[in-house]
């Protein structure tokens, strides 16, 4: 907004300017416009007919979006093939991203695969193996379930302190959709599992071949093998026509463009789980097999991509919390660099292994504001800060970072990637 906003009533605010009830802001605190030619003029659109039904068949965001999109930076990465682009989490609002915002991570580039001429082998120690075709997938009773896909490398640039400007590069390797497939376990009964089966490892059909080991009862237990994302095909940069979904654990695991299952007794330990994907600790050694996406939350509004608009007056803070091994019962919300914490407002569905959206209202004064927030998950664990994580796990790693995040928000409504513990 270009006219500053006039203080809202305190009638409701907490004794402190903290914290807004839901119904505290209204017509009185914002500016008069009746004179604003916004509206009292004619608009173009109010004067010339609009598009037909058929003008886009497949619907695309309004012209005036087109700044809503995934980047990538450049310097991360040697090529496009093998490289990362991020979700623009600060354009966002609910839990659900949009399948064309969806962050992408690829390995050996996305494949483009028919989905008439593409196969699911399972063999190994099977009773039988099988090989699906997609209708036979299709076949089998599915489910939908929403969950987030985070990549392990997700803030990793920010071991070592604060990296890049904006959610979007530090937070942004992440999205939470609604997937529609199969049980994992159905596949793996119809072709029967040895006595001896403790471990899979699904291959996918891009040209990296990407693998991982995952252990059976992870498979048993939540897995799905999707077709669909949102409710629509998934994209082929998200492994259409086929991917698999292993809930709370780190990105690399959900193998896309899925093309066989390996049944074994014992983990492969190929590539992507021994030199990659794995965390270097402090004294050169490195943890093993750290699947899960520990608690998590981000600030996205304020941020640096997205300012602080007016000069003071009631704010709108908000952000997005997960973790890998359950919900997100309360989320904290720091003004002041954590001198003083307060309870931010859960809103909306809450789903295990899915983002959770909190909200903070409050009266900015317009002093200069260190932001963070801490989530609580529903195991009890709650988010470190960098120090506390650094402590235990040294600065070595790329992967796994899920402490708690500062933003510097000057008098002008200007945010910065800073770092003070």
């Amino acid at each position: 907004m270009s006219e500053r906003l006039k203080s809202p009533t305190r009638r409701n605010l907490l004794k402190g300017g903290a914290l807004l009830s839901g119904a505290a802001l209204t017509g009185a605190a914002l500016p008069a416009r009746a004179n604003d030619p916004a509206i009292t003029n004619l608009q173009p659109w109010m004067q010339e007919l609009g598009d037909g039904v058929d003008a886009m068949p497949y619907g695309v965001p309004s012209q005036y979006e087109a700044h809503v999109k995934r980047r990538t930076v450049e310097w991360l990465t040697a090529d496009r093939v093998s490289s990362i682009n991020f979700t623009p989490l600060h354009e966002l609002d609910g839990i659900i991203t949009p399948n064309g915002l969806c962050f992408e991570r690829h390995h050996g580039g996305a494949a483009h695969i028919d989905p008439a001429q593409h196969r699911l082998m399972i063999n190994g120690l099977v009773d039988k193996e099988l090989v699906f075709t997609m209708e036979d997938i299709l076949r089998f009773p599915r489910e939908n379930r929403i969950y987030f896909l985070e990549c392990a490398a997700n803030s990793g640039m920010e071991w070592r302190g604060a990296q890049l400007n904006g959610c979007q590069f530090t937070h942004g390797m992440i999205h939470n959709v609604m997937y529609t497939g199969v049980p994992l376990r159905l596949l793996l009964e119809e072709a029967g599992l040895k006595t001896n089966a403790k471990w899979l490892m699904p291959e996918g059909a891009d040209a990296s071949a990407m693998t991982r080991s995952i252990p059976l009862q992870k498979a048993l237990d939540d897995c799905l093998v999707a077709f669909k994302m949102n409710g629509e095909a998934l994209r082929p940069e998200q492994g259409y026509p086929l991917r698999l979904v292993v809930p709370g654990w780190e990105g690399n695991m959900w193998i896309k463009w899925l093309r066989r299952i390996e049944v074994g007794d014992e983990p492969w330990h190929h590539r992507e789980e021994t030199s990659k994907y794995t965390d270097l600790m402090e004294n050169g050694k490195a943890r093993r097999f750290t699947w899960e996406m520990d608690c998590k939350s981000i600030i996205t509004n304020p941020s640096p991509q997205a300012p602080i608009l007016h000069k003071s007056g009631h704010t709108v803070l908000t952000g997005l919390a997960w973790s890998g091994r359950g919900t997100i019962p309360r989320v904290d919300i720091t003004l002041d660099g954590g001198k003083n914490w307060h309870a931010a407002r859960m809103d909306g569905l809450s789903f295990d292994k899915s983002m959770h959206r909190f909200y903070f209202e409050f009266d900015w004064d317009g002093k200069p504001l260190l932001l963070q927030s801490r989530a609580h998950d529903s195991t009890g664990y709650v988010q470190p800060t960098k120090d506390e994580l650094r402590a235990v796990r040294g600065e070595n790693s790329i992967y796994h970072n899920n402490g708690i995040h500062t933003w510097y928000v000057d008098e002008n409504g200007e945010a910065e990637n800073v770092e003070i513990s």
